[in-house]
């Protein structure tokens, strides 16, 4: 099967985060069989997901080094967005391809599976391996599964290639991602009786405002790494949702908040900043109001920042073969910090725009995948 067909049957499988990903999976391991692909499975622990790893050997059947090409096979929801076309059938139109995931990050995985038999013509003096993993979008939780079993069975890749949309540019750093769920907890009293209750909303107000003012701290005085487009650590309060009647002091009161961070920027610093507002400040106060409030933060997910070595042979390979010299670092998360944590040197390239991601009418350009083709095989041949 070629490129635009295997995107119309990735298209097609609906693995929105809350679903299962095993249709796909079971349907890419029918076609690596037919190709003689070792594969190794990793399983969510309570639920039908599964990351796939998959290996085409070097012609004397070393497993040993290789390069990955990695993708998440999860996309996020098409809930309350207004398509034109269905979002789980690719359609074809004006030079594009239109479809939830098309961009992030299907176009690459549909390029990367159609190769496979151009792949195995080459005499590869170093294996291929294939990554899919599931769950990228709510908080990278497959990878670190399969990173875990590659590592225990003694499977040390030589370099990996992420292939989230960067319009096909070498990307050499992102932000790390960290995500938080806080809930107030109060004491509820009728409205007319304010002074015998302990308001849960007003109080996690004033911690989301303490929250903001460490978002304007990194905004004012950084640090600052100007190669990305938002270059500082920004950090935000996303949803929120508390109180149960416009006449009863709310008991209850829950939000989420994130911050997407510098490589240089430790997350454990950022919390602990709003930790000790909270410990030092905030709840006391509440506490004397009512000796049972409590504030509780759970920390819910996350992707480690990135940050690739310039003098890695995959960043010189990938710079010669690619004509880009520009040092580009964006604020998107990836699981590229994953791989480099696990000491396999990474670097982030694929078809598409962000900017096309997660939105309605979601697509890839036909010229992006042409060229991600172009590429891929560039690389393989080299390497």
């Amino acid at each position: 099967m070629n490129t635009l067909e295997w995107l119309s049957q990735l298209i097609a499988f609906d693995t929105t985060s809350r679903n299962s990903n095993m249709e796909l999976i079971d349907h890419v391991q029918e076609w690596f069989k037919q190709h003689d692909l070792l594969m190794r499975l990793t399983r969510h622990p309570n639920e039908e997901k599964t990351n796939l790893f998959a290996t085409l050997p070097a012609h004397n059947g070393s497993m040993d080094g290789g390069i990955v090409l990695s993708g998440h096979t999860d996309v996020v929801p098409v809930d309350g967005q207004q398509w034109n076309t269905n979002p789980f059938a690719a359609v074809q139109h004006d030079g594009k391809v239109y479809g939830r995931g098309a961009c992030d990050m299907k176009g690459f995985l549909a390029v990367a599976l159609a190769l496979v038999p151009e792949f195995r013509k080459l005499k590869l003096s170093c294996p291929v391996h294939f990554a899919l993993s599931y769950d990228e979008e709510i908080g990278c939780q497959g990878a670190p599964l399969m990173i875990a079993d590659l590592e225990a069975a003694g499977i040390r890749p030589a370099a990996c290639i992420v292939g989230e949309p960067t319009d096909m540019r070498p990307v050499v750093a992102h932000k790390g991602i960290q995500t938080f769920r806080c809930r107030v907890r109060g004491h509820a009293a009728h409205s007319s009786l304010t002074p015998q209750g302990c308001n849960a909303i007003e109080y996690a107000a004033q911690l989301i405002c303490h929250i903001r003012s460490v978002a304007d701290g990194f905004r004012q005085s950084g640090p600052f790494d100007n190669k990305f487009d938002v270059p500082f650590t920004t950090v935000s309060t996303n949803m929120i949702n508390g109180g149960i009647a416009h006449n009863i002091i709310p008991a209850h009161c829950e939000f989420y908040f994130e911050f997407r961070h510098l490589p240089n920027v430790k997350p454990r610093e950022v919390m602990d900043r709003i930790n000790a507002y909270v410990r030092d400040e905030l709840l006391p106060r509440m506490q004397r109001e009512r000796t049972s409030a409590e504030i509780e933060i759970d920390h819910l997910a996350q992707a480690p920042a990135f940050e690739s070595n310039e003098e890695s042979s995959i960043n010189q390979l990938i710079r010669s073969i690619s004509g880009d010299k520009e040092i580009h670092k964006v604020a998107y998360a990836t699981e590229a910090g994953l791989f480099q944590n696990a000491q396999i040197p990474t670097i982030v390239c694929g078809p598409g725009n962000i900017e096309q991601a997660h939105r309605a009418n979601e697509f890839v350009t036909l010229e992006q995948l042409k060229k991600c083709e172009e590429f891929l095989l560039a690389i393989v041949q080299a390497f």
